[in-house]
């Protein structure tokens, strides 16, 4: 049985904790203050718990406190989607769709999918998400998200599977004048003793691992001087002096004038992209996703990410 009481006190403790002051906090709820400080007591004796410690600037997170927020925060994010899914309900959709996606494929691979899918099932609610790679699979197994893209592949547990999108080369983005920018293309042993712009490894493991692995199967280990989120980051980093990068070659479209785009001279391939989702749970609408990126049908535009 559903403890509204509960429910509520958990959301009133995160708006304080937010707010860091209970007046604050109770006028951000649209409330008086004495309500709300009885009920953040009546959750602490419920709990047999201190949650905050009160002081003259107001209300600072006991340690207690801290460790519960960010189960209180998921547990919000989840009643809001639960009540937009019987608002949609109500309203005559007939089921909801959460995507998790990288940056590239919210520019790439999503647009023509969702309108594929918005023509097939009209009633149909679709909720995009943005993550770094890493995220897709914690998201699935925690029913976050039903079907993620992103750059992974392997093993990634019993009941994950994976899909190959597409694979790339790697190229290398120079700032214009640099030396090795006048050749056509760059042996990977020349970056050696440059300074890189990298994507960090916590966005994306499986693509920045096989880029390392690629340098160090050339003979050296590559001087990071830089750490971005994205690819695009990367690319404009280079245009305003900071180092060089290692990219997929795909992203020349996006190189600015300050900069040039050269191609390895060997061969490195890499994967783009991947679908990936979750067999523990079934959902016949991941499945026709599986059938339509699977088949011939759907094309995508340019690089992003």
């Amino acid at each position: 049985m559903i403890n509204f009481r509960l429910i509520r006190h958990l959301w009133l403790f995160q708006a304080v904790a937010e707010e860091e002051h209970f007046g604050r906090a109770a006028k951000r709820l649209g409330m008086s203050q004495p309500p709300l400080t009885e009920q953040i007591q009546a959750l602490e004796q419920a709990l047999k718990v201190r949650l905050f410690e009160r002081n003259r600037r107001g209300a600072q997170l006991t340690p207690v406190g801290s460790a519960i927020l960010p189960a209180i925060r998921k547990l919000a994010e989840q009643l809001e989607r639960l009540e937009f899914a019987v608002h949609e309900a109500v309203a005559g959709q007939t089921g909801t769709l959460t995507i998790g996606a990288i940056n590239a494929a919210i520019v790439n691979e999503l647009p023509p999918l969702i309108q594929h899918l918005r023509g097939a099932y009209p009633q149909l609610t679709i909720s995009v998400r943005e993550i770094d790679s890493v995220e897709a699979v914690p998201a699935l197994v925690a029913g976050d998200i039903d079907i993620a893209f992103a750059r992974l592949d392997g093993d990634l547990g019993p009941d994950i599977h994976t899909h190959l999108m597409a694979e790339d080369c790697l190229a290398v983005v120079l700032p214009q004048g640099h030396p090795l920018a006048g050749l056509p293309q760059v042996p990977l042993r020349k970056l050696a003793h440059e300074d890189l712009t990298m994507a960090a490894r916590r966005g994306s493991p499986v693509y920045f691992d096989h880029i390392m692995a690629a340098c160090r199967a050339h003979g050296f280990s590559p001087r990071i001087m830089y750490e971005v989120r994205s690819v695009t980051s990367q690319i404009a980093l280079v245009g305003c002096g900071q180092g060089i990068a290692i990219v997929p070659s795909s992203f020349e479209p996006l190189a600015t004038a300050n900069v040039a785009f050269r191609p390895l001279a060997e061969t490195i391939r890499i994967i783009s992209m991947a679908l990936v989702w979750s067999s523990a749970r079934h959902n016949p609408l991941v499945e026709e996703i599986v059938r339509i990126v699977s088949g011939p049908g759907i094309t995508s535009g340019g690089p992003g990410g």
